[in-house]
């Protein structure tokens, strides 16, 4: 169901259209506020302590990040760092230039649902032989 959001804060617009996707695409999980868990403050502990306290067995980190990614407090959580790279085909193409929007604009939420889950089934994968 699609509502107006009236609102002047990015970070608003940024949470309901992150919600959105979501719902499009037929994610079932629970939404947690980063502001309501206890995480250092420096970046990498930050991050590391987020997908610690969400459970997080992985961490996906594009190949922007990997150059500059601290993996010490990862390791520390027993937290995976994963590399993540899209594919340059299917619903995948131009994604790194693109905004999420692009690949439902021109394949379908369909078409992304089952990318997403096809890349989800991977990292499970390889999380379970780690």
């Amino acid at each position: 169901m699609l509502h107006r959001l009236e609102t002047a804060r990015l970070a608003d617009l940024a949470e309901e259209s992150t919600r959105l996707l979501l719902r499009l695409l037929g994610w079932r999980g629970r939404i947690q506020r980063s502001s309501c868990l206890a995480t250092r403050s420096e970046r990498a502990e930050r991050l590391a302590d987020l997908s610690a306290a969400t459970g997080a067995r992985g961490s996906l980190c594009g190949t922007g990040g990997m150059r500059y990614l601290v993996t010490g407090p990862f390791e520390a959580l027993g937290v995976s760092i994963v590399p993540f790279v899209t594919p340059n085909t299917g619903v995948w193409r131009d994604a790194r230039e693109m905004s999420s929007l692009r690949p439902l604009m021109a394949a379908g939420i369909a078409a992304v649902a089952d990318a997403v889950r096809t890349v989800a089934a991977g990292h499970q994968q390889t999380m379970g032989s780690a």
